[in-house]
């Protein structure tokens, strides 16, 4: 589901030109159709295109030893970080142009069933890899559990608009633990890539997870992309039992199978007119 809202028709036109500061923050609903029920689990994405991740000084500008929980780099982040290393004299956490970017945008999924919205219930854990959620990443440490305390003497990134201790009110997925921080931390290879936002679990083997039908996405639109002609978009995938799809593999199979083929043809066309076919054993006068 394309959100992005260039179109004039889109009920998301009204935000196309949102602000990282805009207060009260742009909100609209897209509706649309499930042609087919999703029997297993779902997952939800969100999709950015036109977003260059890959970029070498955007891939840099990052403090790993500060995202460990390290005491001395929280307060003194690595010079990769610059120009979001220091805002008003403060170090920044966390710093560097991937946080900075971090995405903001709110989804919610309303199921419609005789005009009655019906709210999906969203996985906000389980998101991330296992190795980042317990080894790469980890909050300060001190004689206080209060992240508040722990964090104090940081400001927050530039176009955040709170706090890193206040992106979630439990304490296990708050701080640098944050599994949607996280998650984007983790950079894409590609100028278009989807990462994993929220978890839809089947809870009724009678019944499918998403019904097909009328459903809703609320979207509370803080993200902008039309500066940098990028798309937004969300996704709704599942996986069957021969996992989920991935076409690439394939794509690249076949591309470089083909590849040489076609130079193998080649090669043997140049053997055949242009090879040297003198097999004697004699030697010429």
């Amino acid at each position: 589901i394309d959100y992005t809202g260039t179109e004039s028709s889109s009920p998301c036109n009204k935000c196309l030109n949102v602000s990282w500061d805009s207060t009260p923050p742009c909100t609209c609903t897209i509706d649309f159709t499930l042609e087919h029920s999703f029997e297993s689990n779902v997952f939800m994405y969100y999709g950015l295109s036109n977003f260059y991740q890959n970029h070498r000084r955007y891939v840099k500008s990052r403090d790993d030893s500060q995202l460990n929980g390290d005491n001395s780099s929280l307060l003194n982040p690595s010079k990769e970080c610059e120009p979001y290393r220091t805002n008003e004299d403060k170090p920044i956490a966390p710093c560097g142009a991937i946080a900075n970017s971090m995405f903001n945008d709110t989804l919610e999924l309303y199921r419609i069933d005789n005009d009655t919205r019906i709210p999906i219930p969203l996985i906000k854990k389980g998101i991330a890899w296992w190795t980042d959620k317990n080894v790469k990443f980890r909050n300060p440490s001190g004689e206080t559990n209060n992240l508040t305390a722990l964090f104090q003497g940081t400001t927050k990134p530039v176009n955040w608009p709170k706090p890193v201790y206040m992106l979630d009110s439990e304490p296990d997925n708050n701080g640098f633990i944050n599994e949607d921080f996280i998650v984007w931390m983790r950079t894409a290879a590609l100028p278009t890539f989807r990462k994993l936002y929220r978890l839809i679990e089947r809870k009724n083997n009678l019944q499918p997870t998403l019904q097909a039908g009328k459903y809703s996405l609320d979207i509370t639109y803080n993200y902008p992309v039309h500066s940098f002609d990028g798309r937004k978009r969300m996704i709704l995938s599942t996986i069957s039992w021969m996992g989920g799809k991935n076409p690439f593999l394939g794509i690249a199979y076949i591309t470089v199978g083909s590849i040489c083929f076609f130079l193998g043809v080649v090669l043997l066309i140049i053997h055949h007119k242009y090879g040297n076919r003198n097999t004697s054993a004699d030697i010429p006068n």
